[in-house]
């Protein structure tokens, strides 16, 4: 009798971490088929390859790491607030190919309110794993931002508004979201991964300054 009870109880507790791995799943795979019409390109790209950026692999993780040195700037660090998914005040470090403790600005992208494209990566994992601090989760809400949502960045003092544009998931080595769509506008784009707890693909956010 004890030793039933006691593999119900490990199956009970089986099937419940299976839930909460493959529920998240689902909800995704359910997001991705609803909002696929958010993927098609609502402004042409540049083509083209980005300078000085290249794919590498850190652990199992291809990222994108910039080699760009030249930069002019009097900060090291802007702040990143997104209401609609209850960011506030996010550490961004500019210049960086690390986001283990923070958000990183890919060296050599533009900066808040410059022409370009400021390129921004965190970190995503479960929904269940998400609070404010932990850069391992930060932008495991991030699929919940819908076009016309807007994304604030804080700079001395300095607000920048910026509404999102397109949404829309592409390969882990697609570089070319780094480039701004266009030469003349002043783009924000965020980047993580899916699905929840998986890196097999890129969630793009694209933006552009109000």
């Amino acid at each position: 009798m004890v030793i039933k009870i006691f593999s119900l109880i490990c199956l009970s507790i089986g099937i419940f971490i299976l839930v909460q791995i493959i529920m998240p799943l689902i909800a995704f795979k359910f997001w991705e088929f609803s909002n696929y019409w958010q993927s098609k390109a609502l402004i042409d790209p540049q083509k083209g390859e980005v300078a000085g950026v290249s794919i590498q692999n850190i652990g199992n993780f291809p990222a994108f790491i910039s080699d760009s040195k030249e930069r002019s700037y009097t900060y090291d660090r802007f702040f990143l607030t997104i209401n609609k998914i209850n960011l506030k005040d996010i550490l961004v470090k500019v210049d960086t190919n690390s986001f283990e403790e923070n958000l990183a600005h890919l060296p050599g992208s533009a900066l808040p309110g410059e022409k370009g494209n400021i390129f921004i990566t965190g970190h995503s994992s479960l929904v269940q794993l998400y609070k404010p601090g932990n850069f391992q989760a930060i932008f495991a809400k991030l699929p919940e931002l819908k076009i016309g949502d807007n994304i604030e960045l804080y700079v001395s003092g300095q607000k920048f508004e910026y509404v999102t544009l397109q949404i829309k998931i592409v390969d882990p080595k697609d570089i070319s979201v780094i480039n701004p769509p266009d030469k003349v506008g002043r783009y924000l784009t965020l980047m993580t991964c899916v699905p929840p707890g998986f890196n097999t693909k890129r969630l793009v956010v694209l933006a552009k300054l109000k």
